[in-house]
């Protein structure tokens, strides 16, 4: 196939899901989600489906992509603080389970809707608990900084305002405090503050039938090969152990990320190499408009030189965008490399198509399983 190309390893997705699988057995009120805003290519979605995990989705798009991949409807959730009237509608006139809803603005809108549509809306209020996450900025959202969801000292109005609309149905409360979260301390804090959240609500006298804890489990980007699947029994673990849940009460998660980061790479080829006077460059095909995150984020990837066994060197790696921060990684050590080397940009399996552009009138990168 022509680079740049993903690559995507079924195989290890299939053993990442059964992990999931293990680390709930036998917990009938928990729920696992899919965030399918890390990968909604549709190799991965079937697989997913099989196994029984449900659709967390931020936009309309995402709602009807994964009710065209066969996801019921029932198993949808529905996030975002910017919803649109018409992703609004979509999601009432398809039967999502729920939406999460952000702001007391939204919900005015949701109940309007609701109103014209003649239709009932589950809601839960995603609460933002002011939970520092540890990960970088621009993927952590559970601070009070942050744009995501409502402060405690908002809430409780939000939920009267709720209880007494005959076209909203308070379900619960709606946490995520960021992504790529490896110490599973920030976790902790969450249970904690839920449960604190969960019993000065109950002494008002409002119940929760659901809590959705979002997702965020990180996963290992400088050893992939030896870390392949996330630990999910740890994670799990902090919810079961420290979580003081009713009985009946629906525990919801939301994973993306811990779910297909590790089973996707990018695949590019080395066009040249470059000895400058203090830098030695391996320009590749693949750019930012194939996997953004490096220069968004300032994020990490492991670079693998597929073709050379040579002596180790040093190169800056970085792609043909007419942009600076084009770059995959630097000083990366690498077998001594050469034009027309293949490079494997390693767990690129989540954000990494998802988010890929036409700058520059590039084409977006295509995908195949790995054989």
């Amino acid at each position: 196939m022509q680079t740049p190309y993903y690559e995507y390893d079924l195989g290890l997705l299939e053993s990442t899901l059964a992990a999931i699988d293990r680390a709930v057995a036998g917990e009938r009120d928990w729920h696992v989600h899919y965030a399918i805003k890390a990968n909604a290519n549709p190799l991965l979605l079937p697989l997913i489906r099989q196994h029984g995990l449900g659709i967390d989705c931020v936009s309309g798009g995402e709602i009807k992509v994964a009710l065209d991949a066969g996801f019921d409807a029932s198993q949808i959730v529905f996030a975002g603080v910017g919803k649109a009237d018409w992703e609004i509608d979509l999601a009432l006139e398809s039967g999502i389970a729920c939406f999460n809803v952000e702001s007391e603005a939204e919900l005015d809108v949701i109940e309007e809707r609701c109103r014209l549509l003649d239709r009932k809306a589950h809601i839960a209020f995603r609460v933002n608990p002011d939970v520092d996450a540890h990960t970088l900025a621009g993927i952590t959202t559970g601070k009070a900084e942050n744009k995501f969801g409502i402060e405690i000292p908002m809430l409780r109005p939000i939920i009267r305002k709720a209880l007494e609309s005959r076209y909203l149905v308070f379900e619960g409360l709606h946490f995520h405090i960021g992504s790529q979260i490896t110490d599973m301390g920030p976790f902790i804090q969450l249970c904690d503050k839920v449960n604190q959240l969960q019993d000065s609500l109950e002494e008002e006298g409002i119940r929760l039938n659901i809590i959705n804890v979002g997702g965020g489990l990180g996963v290992d980007y400088d050893n992939p090969l030896q870390n392949m699947i996330p630990d999910f029994q740890a994670y799990f673990d902090v919810f079961r152990n420290r979580l003081n849940l009713r009985q009946g009460q629906q525990l919801h998660f939301e994973l993306g990320r811990a779910v297909v980061a590790q089973c996707g790479r990018l695949i590019t080829r080395v066009l040249y190499v470059k000895q400058g006077t203090v830098r030695k460059f391996a320009i590749v095909d693949a750019g930012f408009t194939d996997l953004i995150r490096p220069a968004f984020y300032g994020a990490h990837h492991s670079i693998v030189n597929l073709t050379s066994h040579g002596e180790p060197e040093k190169y800056d790696v970085v792609g043909p965008i007419c942009e600076s921060s084009d770059v995959f990684g630097k000083d990366a050590v690498l077998p001594r490399t050469s034009r027309g080397d293949l490079i494997a940009i390693m767990t690129a399996g989540a954000y990494g198509e998802t988010m890929a552009s036409c700058y520059n009138q590039r084409r977006l990168p295509p995908s195949e399983v790995k054989e």
